[in-house]
């Protein structure tokens, strides 16, 4: 039996996948929480063997729950499960530490057999995401643009993209400030430009937040 627990900050959803993962008896659904803080606690308390998760969730995102949850339960095996353009995020979230990522625009059917091939040890990426890496993408294209950005690049941008200042960032990813400057720095670099206000313009418009 493998024990679920989902994330995502609405309800409707969590019931979605209830209902879509009873078909398949191996599989429970032990918790479901609606933001990034509650996880840590839930899996302190729970026998968790498996994560899906949304990215932009409450209080802490998803690929920073993420990367601390696979720190200290390297076990447990975590597919990302969101509404932001996979072929930005998928990457960043398998750097972090899941084993797959599944658009939210995927048919219930493809969140069984994303699970199923995790649970059996493997990675999952839908049909459409493997075509993105063989397919020989402009340098301008957006999975480019993505890959000339960094796991950490792209947390610090979604801050930054949500109006959060460096001390708050560096306390969010438990880095000092300095290092978040850098990072800022990286950012006006690759994406041309000198202040923040075009930064996440420009994210916005590359749909990276």
């Amino acid at each position: 039996m493998t024990n679920i627990l989902l994330v995502d900050s609405h309800p409707v959803v969590r019931e979605g996948l209830k209902q879509t993962l009873s078909k398949n008896k191996d599989y429970r659904v032990v918790g479901d929480i609606g933001s990034g803080l509650e996880i840590f606690e839930f899996i302190r308390k729970n026998n968790v063997d498996f994560i899906i998760s949304e990215i932009d969730l409450p209080e802490l995102n998803g690929i920073t729950a993420l990367r601390a949850i696979k720190k200290e339960h390297k076990s447990i095996k975590i597919l990302m499960f969101s509404h932001q353009p996979e072929e930005i995020y998928a990457i960043s979230t398998l750097k972090a530490g899941a084993s797959g990522y599944l658009s939210k625009s995927s048919q219930p059917d493809e969140i069984l057999k994303a699970t199923d091939t995790i649970v059996k040890g493997n990675v999952y990426l839908s049909e459409k995401m493997d075509k993105h890496y063989k397919y020989n993408d402009t340098s301008k294209s957006r999975t480019q643009l993505f890959k000339r950005l960094s796991t950490r690049e792209v947390e610090v941008l979604k801050l930054l993209s949500i109006g959060k200042k460096n001390k708050h960032i560096a306390s969010e990813l438990e880095i000092n400030e300095k290092t978040v400057s850098t990072y800022k720095a990286r950012l006006f670099k690759k994406l041309n430009v000198n202040n923040v206000i075009d930064l996440v313009h420009q994210a916005k418009h590359h749909d990276l937040a």
